[in-house]
This record gives C-alpha cells, structure tokens and sequence, in this order.
C-alpha cells in the first residue's frame, strides 16, 4: 500500500522535499519508491496477477513498437527533481543503460496497471502528473473489480487517453477482455485486454 512521507522509517529530507536522487539512499527491501511533486511514495510489491499483465503487455508492445522505440517495465521517468515510476513506459532510443531513468521527453506512453492500493494514484494523481510532464499517451488497465464498471463488463478494461484540449487526459477508447480494437497513438496496435492474462 502507498505510505505517507511521513513514514518513520523515511528521514524527511532537507528542504522537505523529496527528489529522484533521494530514490539514490533508499532500502533494497522490495517495495517501490517514487517521487511525486516532491513527495515520497512507497508502494508494497504488486501481486502475480498484476505481474503477469504486464509481462503480457510487454510482449505485446514488443512485437509492435517501432524500431525507434523500446518498452520497458518498472523504469523511472525523470521529470525535473520529480521520479515517478510507471508500471510500463514505451519511450525513444537511445537511452543510458546505467542512467537513473528515462528523461521525460523521450517517453510516448506510460501504463499503470491498478492495484487495490494504487487506485487514487493512478485514477487521479499520475495521469495529472503525466499530462502536465507532457506523457503523450497514458493507458490505465483495471485488473479488479472498479467504481464505474459496466455491466457484464469483463476484466481487464484497458482504458487508453491522449492530451485533450486543454492538455489534460481525455479518453480515447475503453476496451473489455474479449473485445479486440486496434489502438493507432502512439503507434499501431491491435489488443483485446483478456489476452493479457492468459490463465
């Protein structure tokens, strides 16, 4: 679950912010650290099925990103002082193999898979955040059961959004498993979401 920065086990930084070189001196204790507007976010390790998911979109994005691109799982992006880490980017090559992360202009999309304990971030938080660091593509995969589900709606639901007028998120498509469409920013791609978790 995401703890406060208030966390004792956390020493608050000077200045009261946080920032992605303070991600440099954190525990290897397999949780997730990212940094948000200067605030620390931790999150416990995700559970299989979340993982399985991404291992299947990963693969899928694989064979379908340009030659000019990568995907990539659980890598930083680099956003000012700002590090947030999404559960998959996709962004341009070339890239420092030993860099702390990716800097945010050469990311085209970043995904998160919800979790019980990442639903307020990925719902409100990141997808303001990323709109405003200029993330092109945002997609939003539902994994459990959620407010605003239809009925008869099978899961996952991938949910996809693209800048809007005012440079927020709008939403493009929302798709079910057992659904196929074929996604065409920021590149080609034909998915139906119950692919992604194949038993």
């Amino acid at each position: 679950m995401a703890m406060p920065t208030h966390a004792a086990d956390y020493r608050r930084p000077r200045g009261g912010y946080w920032t992605a070189a303070d991600l440099e001196h954190m525990p290897d204790d397999g949780s997730r650290y990212e940094v948000l507007n200067g605030l620390l976010v931790v999150n416990v390790a995700p559970k299989p099925r979340h993982q399985v998911l991404i291992k299947g979109l990963e693969r899928a994005l694989d064979a379908a990103v340009p030659s000019d691109c990568f995907a990539a799982v659980g890598v930083g992006v680099l956003v000012g002082d700002d590090e947030p880490i999404p559960d998959l980017i996709v962004c341009t090559l070339p890239f420092g193999l030993d860099d702390r992360g990716i800097p945010v202009d050469q990311v085209r999309l970043a995904v998160e898979v919800v979790s019980k304990s990442t639903t307020l971030q990925d719902h409100t938080l990141k997808p303001v955040f990323y709109a405003e660091a200029g993330i092109p593509n945002y997609w939003r995969i539902e994994i459990n059961p959620f407010k605003g589900q239809l009925p008869n709606e099978a899961l996952p639901v991938l949910f996809a959004y693209e800048p809007g007028v005012d440079g927020s998120y709008a939403p493009t498509h929302r798709v079910s498993a057992g659904q196929s469409v074929t996604l065409r920013n920021p590149f080609e791609l034909t998915i139906d979401p119950g692919t992604l978790l194949p038993f």
